[in-house]
Parts: structure tokens; sequence; C-alpha cells
């Protein structure tokens, strides 16, 4: 599945980004640390888990969309690999919910990238997928990325306690959620209505 709105577009990612996704990816750490998750250290006694490979890491992705829990997705800006957005956590039955994880190019930052592309993502998952929940979850520190949510219309729930390991630790993180019935008309053209000049962010 492919999504496109003007310059920005959605597509699965693919073993064959490795490249591209590591250059965008190695150009961009110091700027993307402090939003990224961390595996939390191990029980004593036990070895600490290694972080996994790229391709490890399409592997694993593939598989949970394979069994329906889990969109995900690499972002591009004309054409090129920008950054990364997944839908994870996607719960059926009673609850059809999901959230929505992303990171971007600093360079893209403040083009409306990210916005565009969740609102994508978010339309795909209530008109396609059959979703009826979309939740963002950000540590309250990250300014751009709140800027994001707010500006496309998330209300926020509240505060989820230590809720992620981000960066060594166990971090606060501020829930902000939309449902299908508050995006009658989609959200992609609410954005487009109300779209002022959209700032960027690093990471979710």
């Amino acid at each position: 599945m492919v999504l496109t709105d003007g310059v920005v577009t959605l597509r699965p990612i693919k073993a064959r980004d490795q490249r591209a996704w590591r250059e965008v990816n190695r150009r961009n750490r110091d700027w993307l640390r402090p939003w990224e998750a961390t595996v939390p250290p191990p029980p004593p006694g036990l070895v600490p888990p290694q972080r996994p490979t790229y391709r490890q890491m399409v592997r694993h992705l593939r598989a949970e969309a394979h069994a329906g829990r889990m969109l995900p997705f690499v972002v591009e800006y004309r054409g090129w690999l920008v950054g990364q957005l997944t839908v994870a956590g996607i719960t059926w039955g009673s609850m059809c919910s999901g959230h929505i994880g992303y990171w971007v190019d600093r360079d893209v930052a403040g083009r409306g990238v990210i916005p565009t592309a969740v609102a994508l993502a978010v339309d795909h998952c209530f008109r396609s997928v059959g979703l009826h929940r979309i939740e963002i979850c950000i540590r309250p520190e990250n300014v751009p990325s709140r800027r994001v949510v707010e500006k496309l219309g998330f209300r926020e729930e509240g505060v989820r306690p230590r809720y992620l390991h981000i960066d060594g630790a166990w971090r606060d993180h501020l829930v902000f959620a939309l449902t299908a019935e508050e995006v009658p008309e989609g959200l992609l053209n609410r954005w487009r209505r109300e779209k002022p000049t959209a700032p960027g962010t690093p990471h979710k």
C-alpha cells in the first residue's frame, strides 16, 4: 500500500532501503537520540539483548504486518527517503486501536512532511484498515512533536508516567488520540484546509 499527498509519500519499508535508511539515520543520530526508544537493563545475571540489524528489524516489522499488528512505512519527500512512520500495537476485537510513532530527517523538518504523513496514515487506518482509534504518545519535552499533533487536532488525554524507556531511562509521555468520528471528512482534508507552514519534528 502506497499513500501519497503531493510531495509526501508513505510506502512499506523494504530490505533494499537499507543504504538510504542508514545514511539518514546516521546523519541525524544526535538529533534523534533524546527521543529514541532504548532497551532497559536486564535483571542481574541475564545478558542484555543486542540491537537488531537493519535486516532483522525489517523482518520483524514485516512479520508483525503479516500478523495484522503493525503497518511499517518509510516516509519519502520528493522521492527521497527522509524518515519512518509505524502504526504499531494494532488491536482488534472491541478496541480496534493502534498507535503511531515516527522520525524524520532534520533537513526537511518544518516543511509539513510529518503532519502530512500522519494524516495519510490515520485516514488509511480509519477508512481502509477499519481501526476506530489512533494514539500518539510523546515526551512532554518534545515540543516540535507536540506541535504536530496539536496542529492535526489530536486530543490530549493525560500523562502516562514512566511509559517508555527512552534515551536510557523510563520517561513520562503525554497521550494524544483521535477516533474516526472526530474526523468524518478525513484528517488529510482537515489538515489541508487548516494548514499553516507546519513545524517538523525529530522523533516521537
